[in-house]
């Protein structure tokens, strides 16, 4: 493969989308990054990185109203201006940390609406993993101390927050298919067979 190839993961929780990306990363020879892009936002900008994770949390219980959203334009406000920190420009900081990595290296970004934020880049795959509830619930059991019912309602509440995250700041419905060249079902294909279905995908699009 010639030039930098950036793959995105977005995933239901308990679906198995952190196995595939950090395996993927391991055969494939590169970065995997998820939360380090926070930590690298927070030295980017100067704001500290306990911010970045507090606002985060904020911003989802906001959104979850689905009463406002904030499309997120590229721009990035200056320290002197009352907005800095706002949570606006917090994603957008780690939305430059994303465009930065894109050009200079392949990798593999899971999460933080990285799909929308390098679309239009011929060198992006857009991958989507996603499980039966049932399948999901299994996979969150192995994890979490919680009684059945506790465990139901954690694993719906993880995944509405990411949901009505995305929708916030891309505009756009999060597990829409047309978003993503590849949906696949860890639960059909289990880990190992999704990540050669990325990689033969990959070796298709960019050798063929």
């Amino acid at each position: 493969m010639n030039g930098n190839i950036v793959i995105t993961i977005s995933r239901e929780y308990g679906s198995g989308g952190r196995a595939v990306g950090e395996r993927l990363a391991k055969e494939l020879g590169i970065e995997y990054y998820d939360k380090d892009i926070i930590k690298m936002a927070a030295e980017e900008s100067g704001i500290n990185e306990g911010l970045f994770n507090m606002t985060e949390e904020k911003v989802k219980a906001k959104a979850m109203s689905r009463l406002t959203r904030n499309i997120y334009t590229g721009e990035l406000i200056s320290p002197d201006k009352r907005d800095f920190t706002s949570p606006e420009n917090l994603f957008s900081y780690q939305a430059k940390i994303i465009k930065q990595l894109a050009d200079r290296e392949s990798c593999i970004v899971v999460g933080r609406c990285a799909d929308f934020i390098l679309e239009g880049r011929d060198n992006v795959v857009r991958v989507f993993i996603h499980a039966p509830k049932s399948y999901r619930l299994s996979q969150a059991e192995k994890r979490m101390s919680l009684s059945p019912k506790e465990l139901d309602r954690y694993v719906d509440k993880v995944n509405h927050e990411r949901e009505v995250y995305y929708e916030h700041f891309t505009g756009r419905k999060w597990s829409d298919a047309h978003h993503f060249d590849l949906c696949l079902d860890v639960s059909r294909l289990g880990v190992e067979k999704c990540v050669e279905i990325i990689k033969g995908y990959m070796k298709v699009r960019f050798e063929g």
